[in-house]
């Protein structure tokens, strides 16, 4: 008598050997035509669920329901449609997308990153993954273009999207169009050490591919790979916390304040309890700290950036420098805007007066760009003695402009927007910082 369990398992059997057979040469075949890729792509295993009815990753293992998967392959016409779901995953990997969806509305977030994936893929003109796209897919990659979108990848679709204000009728349409893995496992968190671990992997991973996708050449690579090139380098690119940075331009300087770790408590307290109100020793009345004295902002105000850009920065910038741990009691801080000369400086000497220059802050400008006379200003203010300890010059400017030949006396950073930044050949003695627009607009 047969036994339909044992059938069953046999089938089952079948079907994952069948699955796995097609993954291993879709991963081939995608090797063959981009070699670029061999570490990324043999860094998913692959593990059947048979509950799944689509595929879906956790960035370690490529899960697939094996009736998704050869349902996939019948109706793709051989591995192509298998290739293009083993590519998407990929993307999801490779720029780690699981990690940008925190504080991000979640639907909107997947459609991003599915059709920041599905736009790689379209790019590619290699036969094995070759599917003319729909009109509907063309007009809304035009469409985004068209805003001024310089990388398309999951972040600069997201902002996009989000100023649309789509209803949900039509978030739905292109998760229709775009969807073609799952992502229910980007919400389930891992241990600590399994998401550094990923974390490190992937990145590894991308530098690998950066490192040999720039040895190539990009004069002979096709436009998808100079495409995926960039993409790489924007997220290849430091992250920095611009809080975090703008502390290096602090001075260490004595402040009137207790200085808790500078005395033994235990011998203070056990004077007061012994002779009444002497203490052993006394707190010392001053404390060394680390602290924005002297400092200039320059704000390129030319007709290239954004004037909501600008204002955001200012506010980021003295949102910090406003903050108790930062200011000294007495500062001279100098806001200078500046186009192709400078506009106007603004002295800064307390809290409240940079509090009440932001409530009245104006763009003055709008000309072109040259940052030759803001330096040459502050080098004259610097002559005349304005300055005691300037620590650093921070310019936010979109980068299209002259940049002077000599290295100033003091730091200097040019801080760029990601949307509008582009490699720009920043002097080697300037730090370069670039900000994204959504960390500014929040």
């Amino acid at each position: 008598m047969v036994d339909p369990v044992r059938v069953q398992q046999m089938q089952e059997m079948e079907q994952v050997e069948q699955c796995v057979k097609l993954l291993i040469r879709s991963r081939n075949e995608l090797y063959i035509h981009m070699r670029y890729l061999d570490v990324a792509l043999s860094s998913l295993g692959m593990e059947a669920d048979w509950k799944r009815k689509n595929i879906a990753t956790d960035g370690f293992i490529l899960y697939y329901g094996p009736d998704a998967m050869l349902r996939l392959y019948d109706q793709g016409r051989g591995r192509k449609e298998v290739n293009r779901a083993f590519l998407h995953v990929l993307m999801h990997c490779l720029f780690m997308h699981w990690d940008g969806r925190r504080g991000r509305d979640e639907m909107l977030w997947h459609v991003a990153c599915d059709m920041a994936a599905e736009y790689m893929i379209d790019g590619w003109l290699k036969p094995c993954i070759r599917r003319p796209p729909t009109m509907f897919r063309r007009e809304w990659y035009q469409r985004l273009l068209h805003q001024g979108i310089r990388v398309m990848n999951a972040e600069s679709i997201y902002h996009k999207l989000e100023k649309m204000e789509l209803k949900e009728k039509q978030v739905n349409r292109l998760l229709a169009e775009f969807m073609v893995d799952e992502h229910d496992l980007w919400e389930k968190e891992k241990p600590q050490s399994q998401r550094v671990r990923r974390q490190n992997q992937w990145r590894d991973t991308r530098e690998r591919m950066q490192t040999e996708l720039e040895s190539f050449g990009t004069e002979d690579a096709s436009e998808a790979d100079r495409e995926l090139l960039e993409q790489v380098q924007e997220q290849n690119r430091e992250r920095v916390d611009y809080r975090d940075f703008l502390r290096k331009f602090a001075v260490l300087k004595e402040e009137i304040s207790v200085d808790p770790d500078a005395f033994d408590p235990v011998f203070y307290t056990f004077g007061l309890e012994r002779y009444g109100n002497i203490p052993l020793i006394e707190p010392l009345e001053t404390k060394e700290m680390y602290r924005v004295e002297d400092f200039v902002i320059v704000l390129d105000t030319s007709m290239s950036c954004s004037g909501e850009l600008v204002m955001r920065f200012l506010e980021e910038t003295c949102s910090v420098l406003s903050s108790s741990e930062s200011f000294f009691r007495k500062v001279n801080i100098h806001i200078i805007q500046c186009d192709e000369k400078v506009q106007s400086d603004i002295k800064i000497t307390s809290r409240e007066e940079m509090q009440a220059y932001m409530e009245g802050f104006t763009i003055a400008g709008h000309g072109g760009t040259d940052f030759r006379p803001a330096f040459e200003y502050v080098r004259q203010m610097k002559g005349r003695g304005e300055f005691r300890h300037l620590k650093g010059l921070i310019y936010f400017t979109d980068g299209k402009g002259i940049y002077p030949l000599q290295k100033p006396e003091y730091d200097t950073a040019f801080v760029f927007v990601e949307e509008k930044y582009s490699e720009i050949s920043v002097p080697g003695w300037a730090m370069k910082v670039v900000l994204s627009a959504e960390d500014l607009r929040k």
